[in-house]
């Protein structure tokens, strides 16, 4: 490959993923700090038309698209889970920018619904988090290879001009020592 070539692809692909990585910059400088973002909280109880023990997944999927409904909520979008049994089973479901529970309530023909809603830094934290659809992962995915493909340009770019080899085997060198070290301190 030249290295005009090189050197288009390397700009197109760093200017069309500029903003993705800021928001992965930014929220994972952030999460390492313990800053992950807020959570509103709030509760629900609905009414059941059959005992909360006898509600099987899908009775308790639509126990929850009801909570969400009322408190115009978007579905989650991650996946969900039962645990349990009977009237203990809980319902969670998960997404970037609303999780829930499902619970049993105080009577068994009621059940609790825990929902949280993402404030727009939790959000972007969740999407870190592989917790968004499947079209957001794709696009993290084409990220992470355009990193890689970035990272593999700069250095091939640094070793086709004589004058930046030996800078470009002496960073890599150092990094590679540097990585190790800081992989055995965490």
């Amino acid at each position: 490959m030249n290295r005009a070539f090189l050197t288009k692809l390397h700009l197109v692909a760093a200017a069309f993923m500029f903003p993705a990585v800021l928001m992965f910059l930014v929220t994972g400088a952030l999460y390492t700090w313990g800053n992950k973002g807020a959570w509103y909280e709030s509760s629900q109880t609905v009414a059941l038309e059959q005992p909360y023990a006898e509600l099987d997944e899908a009775g308790l999927r639509a126990t929850a698209l009801e909570a969400l409904a009322a408190a115009d909520l978007p579905e989650p979008s991650g996946s969900s889970s039962v645990s349990g049994e009977g009237a203990e089973q809980t319902f969670s479901w998960t997404g970037a920018r609303s999780d829930l529970s499902v619970s049993a309530g105080a009577d068994p023909m009621s059940a609790e619904v825990a929902l949280n809603e993402a404030s727009v830094h939790r959000w972007l934290v969740q999407l870190h988090k592989a917790k968004g659809s499947v079209w957001f992962k794709v696009y993290a995915t084409a990220l992470a290879l355009v990193l890689f493909l970035l990272v593999a340009s700069g250095v091939v770019m640094g070793m086709q001009v004589k004058a930046l080899r030996r800078l470009t085997v002496i960073s890599s060198t150092v990094g590679a020592v540097a990585f190790v070290g800081f992989v055995l301190l965490g």
